[in-house]
């Protein structure tokens, strides 16, 4: 049997593989941020389809934090009954499932102009050639502090709704990931300056999180190690941010970019993965932090061919693969490679899914071939 097909743990959560399905976002929410119909739809057929960790899609811990209007809500005690449904259908089919936490930060920015809000931030920019939106502000002491707490209740939350784990979200250039880099934290305080001020917004969520979860409960972060661009976070301070988060007791890490830059290749989102050497674009990152960790890192990031990803497990660079596209275009695949059907991902990253989206439609795989 492949070693992808191995049981593992990660602290007290016992995996039947190492496949993640990596976090993403469906926009089949409904206006209140409940689970929908069509969410219970989408899980069950990962769960059915082999994954062994399902990641959810960004789900907000503060009011302040949304991004999309059909986005999941963990900010209210009222959404637990309904997280609870979706964690026994997928636990019914014989996976794990983990929420991603998540608050936008400046991000959020388009999302509040409609409604004559400022998103926050760890600091204001007036010339950020990276971010044009103007429409934010940045965060008192106070509101840190708020959201600090936000995500210590959301991990209760989930934890109360059968969640398996909880993954903060510290990666895309979301709030976590502007305080981690310089370029968009500026800040002259406690939080700013420095790489360790600048990873204590981190820090203080993760013991806020212990305090109200335990010790034995999953506490993942998915962590951009580099900006998309020149002049924001470097690998070398990022490898070193990981590091730090893998002592202060995080239980895997989820290794991808931080602040998008030029759009495809600047981002997540990369397209033209059309050959094995396209594949696995944060492959260097996760070999190099996983050297330097002693917890489980996942590696994401155009990850298409079976030998690829059991190569990169069997040489010790990573300990799960995580897939997100691939699994919109095929939520079976996982376990058409259990059965011994080794064929490559049908995803050609066009990003046709992303489209979909970004028109306001449910998350479906739209791709045009040939």
């Amino acid at each position: 049997m492949s070693i992808l097909f191995e049981p593992v743990k990660i602290r007290t959560m016992e995996l039947s593989n190492r496949f993640v399905r990596s976090a993403t976002y469906d926009g089949c929410a409904d206006r209140t941020g409940r689970v929908s119909e069509k969410q219970m739809k989408i899980f069950s057929e990962l769960a059915e389809g082999g994954v062994g960790l399902i990641v959810t899609g960004i789900a907000y811990v503060l009011d302040s934090g949304q991004r999309f209007e059909f986005q999941n809500s963990i900010a209210s005690d009222d959404c637990i009954p309904d997280f609870k449904k979706l964690t026994t259908c997928v636990h019914n089919r014989g996976a794990k499932i983990a929420v991603q936490l998540f608050h936008a930060g400046r991000e959020g920015a388009s999302f509040f102009k409609s409604k004559s809000k400022l998103a926050i931030a760890p600091s204001f920019i007036n010339d950020d050639p990276y971010f044009t939106e103007k429409q934010y502000r940045s965060m008192t002491e106070e509101e840190i502090w708020e959201v600090i707490r936000a995500f210590g209740d959301a991990a209760e939350r989930a934890q109360e709704a059968g969640f398996d784990a909880v993954q903060l979200h510290g990666a895309h250039g979301y709030l976590l990931s502007q305080f981690l880099s310089p370029h968009s934290n500026r800040r002259i305080d406690g939080w700013g300056g420095f790489l360790e001020r600048r990873l204590r917004f981190h820090s203080e969520i993760y013991s806020d999180i212990r305090t109200k979860v335990g010790g034995d409960y999953p506490v993942l972060i998915k962590v951009g190690v580099q900006d998309g661009f020149p002049g924001g976070l470097e690998f070398g301070e990022g490898k070193l941010a990981a590091q730090l988060l893998a002592q202060w007791g995080f239980d895997a890490l989820e290794i991808s970019i931080g602040i998008r830059g030029e759009r495809f290749e600047g981002t997540e989102f990369k397209t033209g993965i059309n050959s094995l050497n396209r594949e696995g674009y944060f492959r260097d990152w996760c070999k190099m932090i996983k050297s330097e960790v002693d917890v489980p890192v996942m590696m994401v990031g155009g990850l298409r061919t079976f030998e690829l990803m059991e190569e990169v497990v069997q040489k010790g660079e990573a300990d799960f693969v995580s897939l997100s596209r691939p699994l919109i275009k095929e939520p079976g695949i996982i376990n058409e490679w259990k059965k011994g059907n080794h064929h490559k991902a049908r995803c050609i990253s066009c990003n046709k899914c992303l489209e979909v989206l970004s028109k306001g439609d449910m998350l479906h795989c739209n791709q045009q071939e040939g």
